[in-house]
């Protein structure tokens, strides 16, 4: 008997792209916030203050819609790693992207109902939405509460500590932004991956 699955389901795909939107404005407004020169920034500081800020508390809103619904949905099992064996994986998997990918071999860890993404993804999305993002979030939030940080931490500013983790994070998860549109052109098709989280995926398997 054949069942099928449903790998993105709606309010996934609409957390992801609300997600996105979010974090390109973050982006654009923080590169303007930090870069551009006063009366010549390409967004008005306060024009993009303001706009950070509301994208900051959109951001860390769907955030937590995304935890909630992963613990009610079961949709946390794709993120539950399997230690032994791991190592192994993530080899057999960085190989594929660096040479088997371009001979056009199988993919090493196809979708399945346990778990739909390969031991890479797996690997690297936990620590992006369970590690970066909550300390991006935390960090962004001791700016509208700065009453509560500590004058100093490690004799220095703790403020300006604030500042510099949410800089290095906001730096990090736009390069894993880059790495992660590069990989979903390299699925079946170029756009393959991007419709999925437009329309959903759908897996069918045989039920035991």
């Amino acid at each position: 008997m054949k069942t099928t699955i449903e790998l993105y389901p709606v309010w996934i795909r609409v957390w992801h792209w609300t997600n996105a939107v979010c974090f390109l404005v973050l982006l654009a407004t923080g590169i303007s916030l930090h870069f551009a020169a006063p009366g010549s920034a390409l967004i008005p500081f306060d024009t993009a203050r303001m706009v950070h800020n509301i994208f900051g508390i959109l951001m860390t809103g769907g955030w937590v819609v995304f935890v909630i619904g992963t613990l009610k949905s079961g949709n946390g099992v794709h993120y539950r790693l399997r230690l032994p064996g791991l190592v192994g994986r993530l080899l057999t998997q960085t190989l594929f992207y660096g040479v088997g990918i371009f001979r056009h071999e199988p993919h090493p860890f196809p979708a399945t109902r346990e778990a739909k993404f390969n031991p890479l993804q797996q690997l690297t999305y936990l620590g992006v939405m369970f590690g970066a993002v909550p300390v991006l979030m935390v960090s962004g939030l001791a700016f509208f509460f700065h009453d509560l940080i500590p004058e100093r931490l490690l004799d220095m500013d703790g403020l300006w500590i604030a500042g510099v983790i949410h800089y290095g994070i906001g730096v990090f998860l736009t390069v894993f932004l880059i790495g992660h549109l590069y990989l979903a052109t390299a699925g079946e098709t170029v756009f393959g991956e991007f419709k999925k989280m437009l329309s959903g995926s759908t897996l069918t398997e045989e039920k035991p």
